[in-house]
């Protein structure tokens, strides 16, 4: 296997004038989250998921800032971040469709229902809608093995999807989530 190197010495983050961990998020941490943990690097999954929770995504600059709150380098958030499935390095869709892929689920169809999700979005897996409404993933196990092939859909579980309910689960979907 050829490792796959990156410039990450001269690499540049783009950074907006306001803050993502705002003064209130940093406020409401220290009261709420910070007390709980004996040394900051214990919060750090727990700051990253507000981050996450209030954007939709981590972005480079939120890693810095969390960084910088918890006094830790921020190569260490970033590699905790990246080693995650549950975060996001990248901009989402609005809503998450995650396909099950584990053992049961590939025996009873998951192939054919992540096609049929991929031909219904114009998608590959890992990406996202034009239109920012969908993006496609998949999940290694979500515990409903007696209902595979099983999906999520934002936090919704739906278990023995066939690929012809592709398009009914799809069109159900209505856009008050927040990301």
């Amino acid at each position: 296997m050829a490792w796959i190197t990156k410039n990450s010495g001269t690499a540049r983050v783009e950074h907006r004038a306001e803050p993502y961990l705002t003064p209130a998020m940093q406020a409401d941490l220290r009261a709420r989250v910070l007390p709980r943990y004996e040394s900051a690097k214990g919060a750090l999954l727990l700051v990253l998921n507000e981050v996450q929770h209030a954007y939709g995504w981590l972005p480079e600059q939120a890693m810095e800032e969390v960084a910088a709150f918890l006094g830790l380098p921020a190569a260490d958030v970033l590699d905790t971040a990246s080693f995650y499935e549950e975060y996001w390095l990248k901009p989402r869709g609005k809503h998450v469709v995650g396909v099950c892929r584990s053992i049961a689920c590939e025996f009873c169809g998951q192939s054919r229902l992540t096609q049929a999700i991929k031909d219904r979005l114009g998608i590959e897996v890992g990406e996202t809608t034009d239109d920012g409404r969908f993006t496609l993933i998949e999940l290694e196990c979500l515990g409903a093995c007696g209902g595979a092939p099983a999906m999520l859909i934002d936090e919704t579980l739906h278990e023995c999807v066939k690929p012809e309910d592709v398009g009914t689960l799809l069109a159900a979907v209505k856009d008050n989530h927040p990301h």
